[in-house]
């Protein structure tokens, strides 16, 4: 039996102010946990914003499996390129009916702004169990407001942090995804028991049988490309190192500092170097990570950093800024290297660390991102929720990230784990090789089929167009033979 299915399945509705399509931390981490729960054998809902003019009740594919999204009306934000904003009119009576028809164990909140703190409310009031996971920093709400001058946003962030303390605290149980977040909002709120709970990630998506090489320096960045991201730190610490390492930098996501970032690729003299990928298919994603040296997390606003989990599932090295959560995944040393936020010099100079790195030390490093993310396994996530979920006892419930071993310094590892780091990429590599397998016949099969149907169709065609023409003929004789009876 799979760790953690129960004899009961559960009915769970997941709800935030974001979800795919959107390209972000929190609507990835709803995807992810709604199809492991179903795959577990439970029925799940969501409730999202819509993502165009469109809303309604939907049956939509997420990570694999079919699920029923209510998507309600929203409208884009002006001063940002992906967020989308939903009017509070009528929702509560809306999400009460929602509840009603569906009568959930549980709803599992992913924010506290507005379709969050409407749900709960609507729970609340049907006596629905309710947790909450906080992915927000109210910091990143003001910058983009647009509302809110300058001298304003120490209050304006002051009162946010207030408003995210009321609506959460109507939870049962609240958690955060590492934690620091976690003392962060407890710091920033006067909240206690806030429980840390990896969002994890099933680490074999993103396994390789290919360790990272320099021999053509490759840097990936993926996420959103705002402002909070820091990403112009990254193309200024680009432009100090070596040109003769003529170093590629790819850019995967999208967001309202792209045109920005494009000019100044432009002025520092690496446009050439730099690649705007845009958003990728989930299919392309473990190939960006697998052509890459090195991953950059420049940010200085991640709670956890779904981008650089997989990164290290992928076996790469990390250099990201020591800001928030990131030093919790990047232990400096071990499996890549930390930079004070805003020191463009010293993020060079860590990425060149890695970029010149001889070949035994990129191995080092790749092998100790592989065994750190093994602390992350989404199965372990799952399991705590569906306990949670059930109302099971929430001083037990914790990832295995926060174990005392987690955070000891590797060094490099011994040769038993080792083995067994180089047994999972050899068997990745021979499931890959069948999988490609499978995917070739499967579209030669494919392709058969087509041209069969396609001869079909002309078939059906030819016949459909001289039965048309019998039928046009018969029918002309007809009314000859009618008109020369009246003449």
């Amino acid at each position: 039996m799979t760790e953690g299915k129960t004899s009961k399945p559960l009915k769970i509705i997941i709800c935030g102010d974001t979800f795919p399509p959107d390209v972000n931390g929190a609507a990835r981490f709803a995807e992810r946990l709604a199809g492991g729960l179903i795959r577990r054998g439970h029925e799940v809902q969501i409730i999202a914003p819509a993502y165009s003019s469109s809303h309604g009740t939907f049956r939509e594919v997420h990570d694999g499996v079919e699920l029923t999204v209510h998507r309600v009306r929203s409208h884009r934000l002006i001063s940002h390129a992906t967020l989308r904003i939903v009017m509070p009119f009528g929702l509560t009576r809306k999400f009460a009916r929602i509840l009603e028809d569906f009568k959930p164990d549980a709803i599992h909140s992913q924010s506290h702004l507005v379709i969050g703190r409407f749900v709960t409310k609507a729970a609340r009031a049907q006596g629905i169990r309710v947790l909450a996971t906080n992915h927000i920093m109210p910091e990143n709400l003001v910058k983009y407001s647009m509302i809110v001058p300058r001298w304003l946003e120490g209050v304006a962030m002051a009162w946010a942090w207030r408003d995210a303390g009321k609506v959460l605290r109507q939870a049962e149980v609240v958690t955060t995804p590492t934690r620091r977040a976690a003392e962060l909002l407890e710091a920033a709120t006067g909240m206690k028991g806030i429980l840390a709970i990896s969002c994890g990630i099933d680490a074999s998506k993103y396994a390789n049988s290919n360790p990272p090489q320099n021999r053509r320096p490759r840097i990936l960045y993926l996420g959103r490309l705002d402002f909070e991201k820091h990403i112009h730190n990254l193309l200024k610490a680009v432009a100090l190192l070596p040109k003769e390492l003529n170093t590629v930098v790819e850019l995967v996501g999208e967001g309202s500092e792209r045109n920005r970032l494009e000019s100044l690729a432009f002025e520092l003299g690496i446009r050439d170097n730099v690649i705007f990928a845009g958003h990728i298919s989930e299919a392309e994603l473990p190939l960006a990570y697998e052509r890459a040296t090195v991953f950059a997390m420049p940010s200085i606003a991640e709670l956890q950093s779904i981008a650089t989990m997989e990164a290290m599932a992928s076996g790469r090295p990390i250099v990201a800024a020591n800001a928030m959560a990131l030093p919790h995944l990047v232990h400096d040393g071990d499996n890549g290297y930390l930079f004070e936020p805003d020191d463009v010099e010293m993020f060079a100079d860590r990425l060149k660390r890695v970029l010149t790195a001889t070949p035994d030390e990129l191995e080092r490093l790749s092998d100790n991102s592989l065994h750190l993310i093994g602390a992350h396994d989404i199965n372990r996530t799952l399991t705590i929720f569906e306990g949670l979920y059930r109302g099971d006892r929430e001083e037990l419930q914790t990832s295995d990230d926060n174990s005392e071993a987690y955070n000891l310094p590797i060094g490099r590892l011994n040769e038993s784990l080792r083995e067994q780091i180089l047994l999972l990429r050899k068997r990745t590599s021979e499931f890959r090789e069948r999988t490609s397998e499978m995917r070739n016949r499967f579209t030669e099969f494919g392709d058969g089929v087509s041209e069969r149907i396609e001869d079909i169709r002309e078939d059906v065609s030819e016949r459909a167009k001289a039965v048309d023409q019998k039928v046009r003929s018969t029918v002309k004789k007809a009314r000859n033979r009618i008109k020369s009876q009246g003449d």
